[in-house]
């Protein structure tokens, strides 16, 4: 049985460029996702408030725009395949430098480096698949890469049940150096991206020429990456403070029950995928957003491991869900001069203009007395409302990619 409709029709070149993609943006997520099982922990050693520790966060998130704006013009310069190399060797040997952080202040220095190297990778590993395979395979493909980013999150997950308690929280970040050994498998397996070879020889337009032109579909998917970013990481990045904090679970409770909402997500993700070659990007999108609204309630308000648990797999279902054809939609939207740099580039500012949001929910929880189930609900139920209207504005394409 086929993981993804139509994959056994690919070639050795295409299934190599959708595997790396799929491997780049798991183990970024996983760096990623380490910082967020650790929170309270980090608090405790430095003297810090949970808010202030999810700064690491903010700063991460406001990194990625600049990173995908450097690396994906580099991107799409020299290539796909060799930047793809240095990013995730760099977000790498940040997640190590942040084991070694003397102080609150030098994590947070090292975690916007660690964003900057982050930013690139999505839309690097994007472009070099979206130009390598069949106009038919871009939904179910990018349902798969999508669900690299929750799987990430499942390993980081089963990183901390398994070892936190054993090793500290310095331990974990040294873990995150691993993915740099992926560097060797694209540097040795990954062919660079057929269209970026067709175009070499021709003129190379003005980058600002190009974005000014679009601006209007720049500020629809800004606005649109936004949101989503929101929802995203609105019910992802405190979710493991809110079992610790406000239900009072240990580190294998909390894990597993992170587990449960990542399994759900990978799901979503591939499922979703597959569907949205049927109803289009934008409904499925939508779809997403109204499943998870009858879903608030028992992933945020349950108190027994059970509900919670059932809770946390469709929230992760739902919302991954609507990511699925994320790639597939940004690549297709994108001018195909800049299209390393675009859909990186327009995921990422929305990350800037989301990258408050941890804060923001910390801070709505602790004016409640610690109620994090509130601020991840209110945040939650916003945003999804916001989705499903702002999405009806967008355009659609699906032919094949220039």
């Amino acid at each position: 049985m086929q993981l993804i409709a139509g994959y056994s029709e690919l070639s050795r070149p295409q299934k190599t460029a959708i595997w790396a993609s799929y491997l780049g943006w798991m183990l970024d997520a996983f760096d990623f996702f380490l910082l967020v099982f650790m929170v309270k922990a980090i608090a405790q050693q430095f003297g810090a408030s949970v808010q202030q520790v999810t700064y690491a966060l903010t700063l991460t998130l406001i990194a990625r725009p600049f990173g995908a704006l450097v690396f994906g013009w580099l991107g799409d310069r020299f290539g796909r395949r060799p930047i793809l190399m240095v990013v995730i060797a760099l977000f790498s040997a940040m997640s190590g430098l942040s084991g070694l952080a003397g102080s609150l202040p030098q994590l947070l220095l090292i975690r916007a480096c660690f964003g900057f190297a982050m930013g690139g990778e999505w839309g690097l590993g994007a472009s070099l698949v979206m130009e390598s395979i069949p106009a038919k395979m871009r939904g179910p493909v990018s349902g798969l890469l999508q669900s690299g980013y929750p799987m990430g999150y499942l390993i980081a997950s089963l990183v901390y049940y398994l070892l936190f308690d054993a090793i500290g929280w310095r331990a974990m970040f040294f873990i995150g150096v691993l993915p740099a050994l992926f560097v060797l498998y694209v540097r040795s397996k990954v062919e660079e991206s057929p269209r970026f070879t067709a175009r070499q020889a021709q003129p190379r337009p003005n980058v600002l020429a190009v974005l000014a032109q679009h601006w209007k579909l720049s500020l629809y998917l800004i606005v649109l990456m936004s949101a989503m970013n929101v929802l995203s990481h609105g019910t992802g990045d405190l979710y493991p403070t809110f079992l610790q904090k406000q239900r009072g679970f240990d580190t294998h409770t909390t894990g597993m029950l992170a587990i449960a909402l990542n399994v759900g997500s990978i799901i979503g993700s591939v499922g979703f995928g597959q569907f949205a070659e049927r109803i289009g990007r934008r409904r499925n999108l939508a779809l997403g957003c109204v499943v998870l609204l009858p879903v608030i309630p028992l992933w945020a308000y349950s108190t027994t491991l059970l509900p919670l648990a059932a809770g946390a797999f469709l929230m992760g279902l739902a919302v991954q869900g609507a990511w699925g054809n994320i790639p597939a939609y940004l690549n297709e939207l994108s001018p195909p001069a800049v299209r390393a740099m675009f859909p990186g580039l327009v995921y990422q500012l929305g990350n800037l203009i989301a990258s408050g949001v941890s804060p923001l929910q910390a801070g709505i929880a602790e004016s409640r007395g610690g109620d994090y189930a509130y601020a991840l609900s209110i945040v939650t139920l916003v945003t999804a409302v916001v989705l499903i209207a702002w999405i009806g504005f967008g355009p659609e394409r699906r032919e094949e990619l220039e």
